[in-house]
This record gives structure tokens, C-alpha cells and sequence, in this order.
């Protein structure tokens, strides 16, 4: 029996096989003793703000690693990825789209979703499947895959760091500029983690202290597990990705459980469908939850449903690609009178070569030249502006 499934229920899926069971129970310890990340006041302005985005007078927009580095948490590499999140709010606003909430991919997107549990390399040696630094480092060698739970502490550590670094510089434009706060979203995945820095706000209930916003996956939100009963316990806004496999009743049993209609902004639905599936399956859903579909924020992933593998056998995506699941997704909430809330992207805030513009470009056997993510690729800054400014003129 591994050191996860001792702690944690059997149902509880895309855990790490954690190397030490003891070292795990100290640091988890360790962990339930260390101030919060985040406070509960500034979730609730997050959800305020989310409810604002389902009623069409605020527009979310986070962006940001699909899986963040700790080596990337220095002041400048975090300053960095602030000022683009921002630059691309501020495009979005410039081009015609309602005032946007800024929300980063950050400060705790340490741990990634695998569809395998092993990968074998070029010379036949079978290896655990890199899971983000928060639990074991990219290098192919048996030591680095190794899950170590001393990484959940550095996760703590480096997210702390990158908050600091966000809050100071929020706090240093304050005076110069109209205040925008930026707030911190991941997946919530590694649940020992999450369970263990949960804290009680000030009205007595408790809430995740490690990001103002968590999301539960596409592979981790069966309503009977796990994730979801952790994400139905905290009082934090709460998002939910949702996939082509997601069935109508399977979300309108998330959005019964998740208390959506417990105060606006509560939960987020996250649309991940695809290009080609986006308007039939949300169409599907949609009608599915009736008048409870307006308790939800519809925020769109345009990313994940059109993940492919280039002809140099790189994970690319196309901008068109990208653009056509946002105009479907778009579509479909104003057929049923429901405003899109918000664009959930994966983004570099450098020039990277790991998405193309068009799909014909990924039948090139030529590999992309700035391939740089440490798992799926992720838009140029050119390219994440192109898709801001198309989603602020459809709206």
C-alpha cells in the first residue's frame, strides 16, 4: 500500500506514490502549522468579483504556467509574468471587453495531472512521469522522479515568496495608478497539501489558504471522490474544469454539491471541450441545468481540448484552434442568454515557440525552435494578445 493511500480515502485520484510515509506525516504537520498563504477576506473579494464576471459586468482573465517552476520564483521572473498578465487585461479592457479581474496560473501550480503513471525512455528505461515540482523534478533519472514529500514544503516556501512579490508590487502601483489586485489560482491536486493548509476565516469556516481560487480537474471531479468533497468543504470560489466526457447530469450533480447558488461567484464552471465539440456538448449541459445554469460562472479553457502533437512529435496548439472554442464557447452561453465570464490561458511571458498561429503549421516535421515548458505549451505573448483582443471583440 503506498504512503498515499494510508492517508488519504481510496477514492482520491492522481496522487503521488510518495517515497517516505513518515517523512509525509511530518511534513504534513509541519504544514498544519505554518501561517496562511492567502486570506479569506481577499477570496471573498475574488468571489464578489466572479459573481460580478456571471452577470456580465466584469470579465475574468487569468493566464499563466501550465506548470510553474520553483526555480521561477524570484522577484523579477514573478514581476515578470505580473506585468503580462496585466498588459493583457489591459488589452483586453482597450479593445472594447468589460473591465477585466486579474487572475494568475501562480504562486501554486506546482503539481500536474498525468494521463500515465510511468513514461519509457529512448533506451527502454521505464521512469515515473515528471508530476510538477511539487512533487518530483523533469530530469529523466530515477532519483529526480522520485516523489519526495520535503517538495511540498519548498512549494509552500516558493508560493509564498511569489504572493510577497505580487502583493508589493500591487501595493506599489496602488499610489500611482487605479489599484488592480492580483489574485492567485491552481489546481488543487495534491490533497494532503491542501488539506493541510486549510484555515478558518473569520467567519469560523474553513477555507484553502494556499490560493484565492482553487480548481478541480477534468480527471479528478467525479462527485463522489475525494477532490470534490474537499472542494464542497472550504469556502473559497471554487472552479471545476469540464470536459467532452463530462455528462450533463454529472455537472448538474457538481453544481448542486459545490452550493452554487449559496452567493454569486461561489462556483466556476470551466469549459474545456475542444474546437469541434464545444457548442454541441455545452449546448448539452446547458440544458441540462436549466435556470441553475445561471448560478455558475462560465469561464472557457481554449487550450486543453486542442492539445496535439506536432510533426516533430512536440505537444503544440493552434492559435486558430484556440480562437474557433472561444467563438463556440461564446456563442453558446448567448444563445442561452448567459455571459461568458472569463478566458483561462496557458502563457509564457517571453517569446516562446511552443504554439503555432494556424493548424496546417503542425505537419512540420521542423521542431519549434523556443520550446521551453516544463509540460504543455503555452502562447507567445504576441499570441496571447491576439486571442485577448478576438475574445474582447466577440464580446
Amino acid at each position: 500500500m503506498t504512503a498515499t493511500r494510508l492517508l488519504l480515502p481510496a477514492r482520491a485520484r492522481q496522487q503521488p506514490e510518495w517515497a517516505s510515509l513518515d517523512e509525509l506525516k511530518d511534513v504534513l504537520l509541519a504544514l498544519e502549522n505554518k501561517p496562511p498563504l492567502v486570506d479569506a477576506t481577499a477570496c471573498a473579494d475574488l468571489a464578489t468579483e466572479l459573481g460580478r464576471a456571471a452577470h456580465g459586468e466584469a470579465f475574468v482573465l487569468q493566464a499563466g504556467e501550465c506548470a510553474e517552476r520553483f526555480a521561477d520564483a524570484t522577484p523579477d521572473v514573478v514581476l515578470a509574468k505580473a506585468d503580462e498578465l496585466h498588459a493583457l487585461a489591459d488589452e483586453f479592457t482597450a479593445a472594447g471587453g468589460p473591465p477585466a479581474v486579474r487572475m494568475g496560473r501562480i504562486a501554486g501550480q506546482y503539481a500536474k495531472p498525468r494521463s500515465n503513471p510511468t513514461e519509457t525512455l529512448a533506451d527502454g528505461t521505464e521512469l515515473p512521469v515528471y508530476r510538477g515540482d511539487a512533487v518530483n523534478a523533469p530530469e529523466p533519472t530515477a532519483a529526480a522522479r522520485s516523489a519526495l514529500p520535503s517538495r511540498l514544503l519548498l512549494a509552500y516556501r516558493h508560493a509564498g515568496t511569489t504572493l510577497s512579490t505580487l502583493l508589493e508590487r500591487d501595493l506599489g502601483l496602488a499610489g500611482r495608478t487605479a489599484p488592480q489586485r492580483t489574485y492567485a489560482g491552481h489546481e488543487a491536486l495534491l490533497l494532503e497539501y491542501e488539506q493541510a493548509l486549510v484555515r478558518k476565516g473569520t467567519d469560523g469556516r474553513g477555507y484553502g489558504s494556499s490560493g484565492h481560487f482553487l480548481w478541480i480537474g477534468d480527471r479528478t471531479r467525479q462527485p463522489d471522490h475525494q477532490h470534490v468533497q474537499f472542494a464542497a468543504s472550504i469556502g473559497n470560489p471554487v472552479g471545476v474544469k469540464i470536459g467532452p466526457s463530462a455528462s450533463p447530469e454529472d455537472v448538474r450533480t457538481l453544481v448542486r454539491m459545490l452550493g452554487a447558488r449559496r452567493h454569486p461567484g461561489r462556483l466556476t464552471l470551466i469549459v474545456r471541450m475542444g474546437r469541434d465539440r464545444i457548442v454541441p456538448k455545452l449546448t448539452s449541459v446547458l440544458r441540462a441545468l436549466g435556470d441553475e445554469a445561471s448560478d455558475v460562472a462560465w469561464i472557457c479553457d481554449p487550450m486543453h481540448g486542442n492539445t496535439r502533437v506536432n510533426g516533430a512529435g512536440q505537444k503544440s496548439r493552434a492559435v486558430e484552434d484556440v480562437t474557433r472554442e472561444i467563438e463556440g464557447f461564446v456563442t453558446a452561453l448567448h444563445a442561452h442568454g448567459l455571459h461568458p465570464a472569463g478566458l483561462m490561458l496557458e502563457t509564457a511571458h517571453h517569446p516562446v515557440t511552443e504554439c503555432v498561429d494556424s493548424a496546417a503549421e503542425l505537419a512540420s516535421a521542423r521542431p519549434l525552435p523556443r520550446y521551453e515548458s516544463a509540460c504543455d505549451p503555452r502562447l507567445s505573448p504576441r499570441q496571447a494578445r491576439e486571442v485577448v483582443a478576438f475574445t474582447a471583440a466577440l464580446l
